[in-house]
């Protein structure tokens, strides 16, 4: 099996879990890679092939993300579009798509025999129109976000499902997400947690000027279209998993749809997200209760 390691250095210790996933992966019989740019890093470790980040993907059988959520996020597009499964190893705090702890890194020999499931997860596509009919296009395993920028006091946003007008409304900003992204700033916002294998559209505003607002769930057959209107000289940002990708005026048009592609995430444990929800969202409450909450 050929392996890509794909880390994020800049999360605490992330090295020494790297050093640790290549040597239980080598020790199991698989062909470890990692990124040209981490060589100094890791040129140590017997066996590990260097190479550009493109060869690492289109060579690899698995991606193994070492980090946090954001860390899949950074990989996953290019894992769906080259077909290529990914598997989390959490650094950080939350990592709801990680399916491994950095003091789980053992377990990783469950991935090498086959004692794993895999996670089909949905993406939505966007695409970015200007007044010119020019289109830039995105693809978010998260959420694309439209929030109002610094400088503009005021932003009426305008949804339409298929053409017809779903939302109007004035707010800092509107969130579109999937079901993997549920948990994530559309949570924040309040919005609802979506079992992840399920297939929709999230719409989530952020701080309405409405006492009536409410997320809203759209099929999957939906095509959805937002703008903007802000004041003179002001713009919205639209962020698309985590990456702020355009400056949006009162001209552009956002269209967002299910992509045709996916991202296959791997989970060794099985329902690693609803473990993740209770000990990472639920536990803090049930320890301030003192153990009520069940």
């Amino acid at each position: 099996m050929k392996i890509f390691i794909f880390p994020n250095l800049n999360k605490a210790n992330c090295e020494e879990y790297v050093i640790k996933a290549c040597e239980v992966l080598l020790q199991n019989g698989c062909s470890v890679y990692i990124e040209n740019k981490y060589k100094e890093q890791f040129d140590r470790l017997d066996g590990v092939t260097f190479d550009s980040y493109e060869s690492c993907i289109l060579l690899c059988d698995v991606v193994v993300a070492v980090g946090g959520d954001g860390t899949i996020l950074n990989c996953a597009i290019d894992c769906a579009k080259n077909g290529k499964p990914v598997l989390g190893i959490n650094c950080g705090r939350l990592g709801f798509m990680a399916s491994l702890e950095h003091t789980q890194i053992e377990l990783l020999k469950r991935l090498v025999d086959g004692d794993h499931t895999h996670s089909k997860r949905m993406l939505i596509s966007v695409d970015i129109t200007d007044e010119h009919g020019r289109i830039v296009s995105y693809c978010a395993l998260n959420d694309v976000v439209l929030s109002k920028s610094d400088n503009c006091k005021i932003a009426d946003f305008e949804v339409c499902r298929n053409e017809q007008i779903v939302s109007s409304l004035r707010a800092d900003g509107i969130i579109f997400s999937t079901p993997t992204g549920a948990s994530a700033y559309s949570m924040s916002a309040g919005g609802p947690i979506i079992e992840p294998d399920m297939e929709c559209i999230e719409f989530t505003q952020i701080c309405p000027h409405s006492l009536f607002a409410r997320t809203m769930i759209f099929a999957t057959n939906s095509i959805i279209t937002a703008k903007c209107n802000t004041c003179d000289g002001a713009y919205a940002n639209v962020v698309v998993d985590g990456n702020t990708v355009y400056k949006m005026t009162n001209t552009d048009i956002v269209t967002i749809k299910r992509a045709d592609n996916y991202v296959d995430i791997i989970d060794i444990h099985g329902d690693s997200f609803f473990t993740s929800v209770n000990k990472k969202l639920m536990q803090p409450l049930k320890e301030l209760s003192g153990g009520d909450l069940k």
